[in-house]
């Protein structure tokens, strides 16, 4: 023996970085990597520690989705007809099936952004900053939402709305 440690992992020959799903589990409770440390780790698991403002983010991402599923709801009911062409299946089925698609699709999504902060899509785009994209995007989505609206209620302005 030549006075060298060698973990059991080496010995078996498996590579603890594989382990995708694991680190992050292990990683929500006991963070320990906030920084990439080698210059090939570019992946899901190589730092278990996420910025707080991408919780915030996500928070105000998935609450702003929740106001659109209720507006564009209302807005149906109301006459209204919805323009995606994926979701207007869901939107003239039952209100569960889309709440739980919409919600579902949208959390799976901003999960994914948050894992993904720090990677470089396609090599250019950090992923972190789609993050602020979106939720501008469902921002813009829910003032347009809520001008559909008053303009069929006959709202013309925002004095209207406040009480004499």
């Amino acid at each position: 023996m030549t006075g060298l440690v060698t973990s059991d992992w080496k010995m078996r020959g498996l590579d603890r970085r594989r382990r995708t799903l694991r680190a992050l589990w292990t990683g929500g409770y006991r963070p320990r990597r906030r920084q990439v440390r080698r210059k090939g780790d570019h992946h899901v698991a190589a730092i278990d520690w996420h910025h707080p403002q991408w919780l915030a983010v996500g928070i105000l991402v998935l609450v702003l989705c929740c106001i659109d599923i209720v507006l564009t709801m209302v807005l149906v009911a109301g006459g209204g007809t919805e323009l995606n062409p994926l979701m207007r299946p869901l939107v003239s089925g039952p209100v569960l099936a889309l709440i739980y698609w919409k919600f579902g699709l949208t959390a799976a999504g901003v999960i994914s952004l948050i894992l993904l902060a720090r990677v470089r899509l396609f090599g250019r785009v950090p992923a972190g900053p789609m993050l602020y994209a979106v939720l501008a995007g469902y921002g813009a989505l829910i003032v347009w939402e809520a001008w559909l609206l008053a303009r069929a209620l006959g709202v013309t302005s925002i004095a209207m709305l406040m009480p004499d």
